[in-house]
C-alpha cells in the first residue's frame, strides 16, 4: 500500500469522521440501554472499536487484493447521470446508496468507514435479537460465553466492514431477524429490512420469505389463522409482482422450464468459479459433501494463505458448535420451537442448499455464508439454552423430592 500525501489526507478525513459516528452511537445506545434491561452500552462500544479494526484491516487488504469497494466508489464518482438513474437492484443499489455521500464530498476512506458503521449496527441488532429471545447465559467449551464468541467472530466482521453489499445485507438480515421475532410490533422493521434485502440480493429475499412463512405457519406462535392467511397472501402477491427481478438474478426470467434452466445455470456458474485461483472442483462431490464444503471449508489443509488459516480456525469452531445440536433431544425441541426459531433454521438451510449449487470458489463461499451464519447460531444458542433450562428444572424437581422425603422422615 503506497502512502502519498493525498492518501494520508484522505485517511485523516476518515479518522475525523469516527468521533461523529461515535457520538451518534451514544445517543442510540443510551436509548437502547434504557429500553432493554439486558443491554450493555459498554459491550457495544467495545464491539464498535473491534469492528473498526476490521474496517482498517479490510482497507489495507483492498489495496493489495482485488476489491469491489474501489470499483463501487470509482464507478459512482464517475457517474454523470442523475441519482434516480442509479436506482435498481444488486450492484446498482450500492451505487444508488453511495451517490449522495460521494457527491457531498465523501472520499473512498470516508465511504469505507460509513459502510463499516452500517455493518456494526447489524451486530447490535443481532445482539438484541439473541438477548431479547434467550434469557439464559450459555457457556460452551466449559467457560466461554457463547454470545460473546458469536459477536466477535473475525470473519463475520471482516466481510461486513467495507463499501459494498456485505455490510448492507448483513444489516438488513439482522433487522429482519430482530423484527420477525415480534412481527406485530415491528411491521416497519420487517418492511424496511425486506426492501433492503430485495434491493441488494433479490434471491435472498425469496429465501427470507420462504423461511419466514415456514416459521409463521409451523412454529409455536400466537398468530391467528386469519392473520396467517392475510400475511401469506401478501407475501405471495409480492413475490408474484417481483418474480422477474428475482429470477433475473440467475437469468431465468424468460424461462419455460425453471428447474432444468436453473441446473444448467448453476453448472456453468460452478465451472466458471472453480477456474479461479481459490476454486474447488465440486463436480464429483455428493450433495452432503457440497453442503459441508459451504459450511466448514477451508479447514486448515485447504486454507488459502494466512487469512485462510484464521478462517479455518473459525470454521472449526463452527463445526464444534454444529455438533452440539446433533442429539435426539433436538427433534423434541424442534417440534415445539417458536416460529422465529423455525424461520431461522429454514432460512439457513434453504440458503445453504441454494448456494451449494453455484458456489465452488472458497473466497466467495467464505464471504457469502457470513450472510446467514447468525441464523444458525441463533438456533444453536436457543437449543443450548433450552437444554440448560430443562437441566435446571430437573435439578429443582430433584431437590423438591429430596426435601419432601426428608420432611416425611421427620
Amino acid at each position: 500500500m503506497h502512502l502519498d500525501i493525498e492518501t494520508i489526507l484522505r485517511i485523516l478525513e476518515g479518522v475525523f469522521l469516527i468521533p461523529f459516528l461515535y457520538e451518534v452511537n451514544q445517543k442510540i445506545l443510551n436509548r437502547l440501554e434504557s429500553e432493554y434491561f439486558f443491554f450493555s452500552k459498554r459491550r457495544m462500544n467495545i464491539l464498535f472499536f473491534y469492528h473498526l479494526l476490521f474496517g482498517l484491516i479490510y482497507y489495507i487488504y483492498a489495496h493489495s487484493n482485488p476489491s469491489d469497494s474501489i470499483a463501487y466508489y470509482t464507478r459512482t464518482q464517475n457517474f454523470e447521470g442523475s441519482w434516480l438513474q442509479l436506482f435498481g437492484t444488486e450492484t446498482t443499489f450500492i451505487n444508488f446508496v453511495s451517490y449522495p455521500f460521494i457527491r457531498f464530498g465523501f472520499s473512498y476512506e470516508m465511504m469505507m468507514l460509513l459502510f463499516t458503521w452500517i455493518g456494526y449496527w447489524g451486530f447490535v441488532l443481532g445482539f438484541l435479537f439473541f438477548k431479547e429471545n434467550i434469557k439464559e447465559k450459555v457457556l460452551v467449551f466449559k467457560k466461554v460465553d457463547l454470545l460473546t464468541l458469536i459477536l466477535f467472530f473475525p470473519n463475520m466482521h471482516f466481510w461486513s466492514a467495507s463499501l459494498g453489499k456485505g455490510s448492507l445485507i448483513f444489516f438488513g438480515l439482522m433487522l429482519f431477524a430482530f423484527s420477525i421475532s415480534k412481527p406485530g410490533k415491528r411491521k416497519f422493521g420487517l418492511l424496511i429490512s425486506s426492501l433492503l434485502v430485495f434491493a441488494i440480493r433479490p434471491h435472498m429475499f425469496l429465501l427470507l420469505c420462504a423461511g419466514g412463512l415456514y416459521g409463521v405457519y409451523f412454529g409455536k406462535n400466537l398468530i391467528s389463522k386469519r392473520n396467517k392467511i392475510i400475511g401469506g397472501a401478501v407475501v405471495l402477491a409480492g413475490l408474484a409482482l417481483l418474480q422477474n427481478q428475482i429470477l433475473g438474478v440467475v437469468n431465468l426470467n424468460g424461462s419455460n422450464n425453471l428447474w432444468a434452466d436453473f441446473l444448467a445455470f448453476s453448472s456453468k456458474r460452478s465451472e466458471d468459479l472453480s477456474s479461479a485461483t481459490s476454486g474447488v472442483n465440486m463436480a464429483g462431490y455428493s450433495f452432503p459433501e457440497k453442503v459441508f464444503t459451504f459450511w466448514f471449508r477451508p479447514l486448515f489443509l485447504d486454507a488459502p494463505g494466512f487469512l485462510g488459516v484464521i478462517v479455518s480456525i473459525e470454521n472449526f469452531i463452527y463445526l464444534l458448535l454444529f455438533g452440539k445440536i446433533l442429539k435426539l433431544n433436538f427433534f423434541k425441541f424442534w417440534k415445539n420451537a417458536p416460529s422465529h426459531v423455525k424461520s431461522c433454521l429454514m432460512i439457513f438451510i434453504l440458503t445453504s442448499f441454494a448456494m451449494t449449487f453455484i458456489m465452488s470458489n472458497l473466497g466467495i463461499m467464505i464471504r457469502q455464508k457470513t450472510m446467514i451464519m447468525y441464523f444458525m447460531f441463533f438456533v444453536i444458542y436457543y437449543f443450548l439454552a433450552y437444554e440448560k433450562s430443562n437441566e435446571v428444572k430437573l435439578e429443582l424437581e430433584r431437590l423438591r423430592i429430596t426435601a419432601s422425603h426428608k420432611a416425611l422422615k421427620v
